[in-house]
This record gives structure tokens, C-alpha cells and sequence, in this order.
């Protein structure tokens, strides 16, 4: 049977490991790209898995005062949907993550303080 200490030990290499998972991980969602877009396409925008936006497209035909809040709309739309497939892909990421550190599916990492 292992000791208090060897068991302690062995518990900060796992946090360890977790922690090292936790940061790649981070890494990789501000390296993934995804593409939010409305009016069938005429705004889009890019993002990271992160959420940090990386451009935005807007049609010319679109650029027409009478229509302002139009595009205002749908630049909420193109954001909006931008921002739900980014933490699509973030929580992907986070539950390979988990897999791989050997936690239970829905295991909440914020609790570990990581």
C-alpha cells in the first residue's frame, strides 16, 4: 500500500499533467478557426475556437445607408453564430482533453483550479 506522501505525489504529477493538457489545449483553440455567417452569406466572420474575431466580410450590396440596421443585424447573426461554433469546437477540444487525462466525461476542470 502506498503511503500519504507517495499518494500526495503521485496526486500534484497528476495535476501536473492536467495542467500541461489544460495549456496546450488553449493553444490549440486559439489556433482553430471557425466561420460564423448570415444573409446566406453576404456577412461572415472569423474566429478562433477562443472566440477572438480574426476578420469580418461584408458584401458591397450590402453597404447601403437606407439598410444600416440590416447589416447591423446580421453582423449580430454572422457573430452569433461564429461565437456557437467556436465553443462547439472549444468544448470538443476540452473533452479530448479530458479523455486523454483520464477524467469522467463531464468532469468540471474549473473545481481542480486549473
Amino acid at each position: 500500500m502506498k503511503s500519504m506522501e507517495e499518494m500526495i505525489q503521485a496526486a500534484q504529477a497528476a495535476a501536473q499533467t492536467i495542467q500541461k493538457q489544460m495549456n496546450e489545449a488553449q493553444a490549440t483553440l486559439d489556433a482553430i478557426e471557425v466561420e460564423g455567417q448570415s444573409g446566406g452569406g453576404m456577412v461572415k466572420i472569423r474566429c478562433t475556437a477562443k472566440g477572438r474575431i480574426l476578420g469580418v466580410s461584408i458584401d458591397d450590396s450590402l453597404m447601403v445607408p437606407s439598410e444600416k440596421q440590416m447589416l447591423e443585424d446580421l453582423i449580430t447573426a454572422a457573430f452569433n453564430d461564429a461565437r456557437g461554433r467556436a465553443d462547439q469546437k472549444a468544448g470538443e477540444e476540452m473533452a479530448r482533453v479530458q479523455q486523454g487525462a483520464g477524467l469522467p466525461p463531464g468532469f468540471d476542470l474549473s473545481k481542480l483550479g486549473l
